[in-house]
Parts: C-alpha cells; structure tokens; sequence
C-alpha cells in the first residue's frame, strides 16, 4: 500500500516551520529528497531548514550548492533547533539519526517520517511509507503532486539524483515504469541526466581511485563465486588518502563478476566498529540478514554496524551471510 497523501497534505497545513533530517553518512536519495522536499514545502508558504547529524560527503556537494544543508555541531547547536514539525526522511530507524535522534526525542514538534525502508522504530512520527518505492525521491515527487506543487529544475535535480542512484542507475530490480515515468518529467523539469551522471560518477578523487582499487585488490569469493565478500578498514582511509563517503557504491563492484549472486563489505568506522553493506542479485534477503545484525533496508540491498575487529566481525556475519547464498542459490 502506497502512503496515505491526504492525509500527508490535511497534517502538513497545520504547521509553519519544518526541520527536515535524513540518516548519518547521507546518500544520494537521502540529501536529494531532503533538498527537493524543502524546495516543495517553501513553495507553498512554509519555513524550512535541514538539519543533519553528518556532514554532506564532498563527492555530493554538487546537489547543494547554496550550502543549505546545515550540520548539527558545525553550524547548528541542539538548543537553537525549534519548528512546528520535525519530517525524517529515508530512514525509520534511530540508530541512524545520530545525534539527530536526542534532538528528535527532546523535541515537542510534531514528528512525520517519509521513508521507503521496511524496518522501523517507534519514534513517536506519523508514517508516510511505501515499501514498493525505489527510493525516498520518488515520495517526494508525490508529495509535491499531492500538494500541487509543480515540478522546478531546483526541485528536479536532486530528486533525479536520489532515483537514479538508489536504482543503481535504473539497473536494480526494483525499477518499474513508473519509475521511468517519474523520470520522465524530472527531465521535462529541466534535469540533464548528463550532467548529473558526470556529478557523480566521473569526478573522483585519486584517493577515491586508490581505494576502489584497495577495496577490489580485497575481494574473496565463497559458495563457488555467488557470493563476494571485501573490507576496508579505517587506517586506510589515510592511507590512500580517500573519505569514508568514498566507498558509497563500492559493493556493487564486486557484482560484476560472472556468477556473483550476493555481496558484502566490511567498512572499518572512524569511531570503530565496522558498518556491513549486503546486496543481493538473488532470494537472499538482505534486509532479514541486516536484522539480525542490528540494521535493516530492502530485500536487494541492506546494511548494519557491528562493533569489534575485522577478524571479530567476520567471524560473526559471514558465517550467517554464506548460508543464506547456499539456500538461495540451490
């Protein structure tokens, strides 16, 4: 079932001021569904400002141009957060609001969750969910619809960028021809998918370059090839002189080899700890895996954070991983 956006437009004309928040080491749908969604709500009136508990990863600057994401301990503090509604977007968990989340738990505002994920927590906010969505964006532009709010450049360049990448760029299974349909008028808005591609695939750093090469140097293989497994650990990050953002999308790298039915990536964490990325080309269910591990996401693609060595953490997820590849692949 789709989200109710009746009632999404009769709650939102309560309210004047809005804070939109998204999850810790913000994507691509998560800071374009933020940032379109502002553009929606500011065109009918309303105060808005976004407010996240990490930074927007250099490599994705480009869809913020006016620097209006703002960075709780950078250039927010907690007590000068007030607004009518807090609206959290792609995420309905709170161990991925950070220290968003004491923000959100403190906070008398009214709470409204736009999110395509299957997991949640109770966090006390009217839910607007469709779990057959490819991406948070796509809400968005629903919203906008149901608000009657017209599609604008401004509004259509980030949500092309969140739809576009958590659908691998319209190759995962999850596409549908709405989703092209969608598109199709983001295009019409004024997107130049072009561009964006270039935004985003063709600007990388060299230390970027040098950790993808790491990060493949890495990859083993069990289940005879089905799945593939790989690490990075935190020291390297310096090493190669690259930003944690940088192994956004690293995973699906390992996909490309021939007879590759799942993957996971162990990313060692600055404050320690490891952050597991699982995706699937199979009935492996990535979001059950994650579960098990504290996480959740969608059935193709899912992750978690696990605390303890590399070794520790192996140990523990791997096992778990390899016998869910065998049942779905035999």
């Amino acid at each position: 079932m789709g989200a109710q956006w009746k009632a999404f437009v009769n709650q939102i004309s309560h309210y004047e001021s809005f804070v939109l928040v998204s999850h810790i080491r913000p994507d691509c749908d998560a800071l374009g569904s933020e940032l379109g969604m502002a553009e929606v709500l500011r065109t009918i009136g309303k105060k808005v400002r976004i407010i996240n508990a990490h930074r927007t990863p250099t490599a994705l600057q480009f869809l913020d141009p006016a620097s209006n994401i703002e960075v709780l301990g950078d250039n927010v503090e907690a007590e000068d957060i007030s607004c009518d509604c807090i609206m959290i977007l792609d995420t309905s968990a709170w161990a991925q609001l950070g220290d968003m989340g004491d923000v959100i738990r403190s906070s008398r505002a009214d709470k409204i969750i736009v999110d395509h994920h299957v997991g949640e927590d109770d966090i006390g906010a009217t839910m607007y969910k469709d779990y057959q969505a490819e991406a948070t964006g796509h809400l968005v532009v629903q919203a906008a619809d149901a608000l009657g709010v017209p599609l604008t450049r401004s509004m259509a360049m980030p949500l092309f960028a969140a739809i576009a990448t958590d659908t691998g760029w319209f190759r995962f299974g999850s596409v549908t021809p709405e989703t092209y349909r969608i598109v199709a008028r983001l295009v019409d808005a004024g997107v130049v998918p072009s561009e964006i591609y270039s935004d985003l695939y063709e600007r990388d750093t060299l230390g970027r370059l040098r950790l993808r090469g790491l990060i493949l140097s890495r990859t083993q293989s069990e289940v005879d090839g089905a799945l593939m497994y790989t690490h990075v650990e935190k020291e390297d990050f310096v090493k190669v002189g690259a930003e944690p953002s940088d192994t956004e999308d690293a995973i699906n790298l390992t996909l490309a080899v021939q007879g590759t039915k799942a993957a996971v990536i162990f990313v060692g964490q600055l404050r320690g700890g490891f952050k597991l990325s699982f995706r699937s080309r199979c009935d492996m269910d990535c979001n059950e895996i994650a579960q098990i591990f504290g996480g959740g996401g969608h059935k193709a693609a899912a992750g978690a954070f696990q605390e303890g060595t590399l070794d520790d953490v192996k140990a523990k997820v791997l096992p778990v991983v390899i016998e869910a590849v065998r049942k779905a692949t035999t």
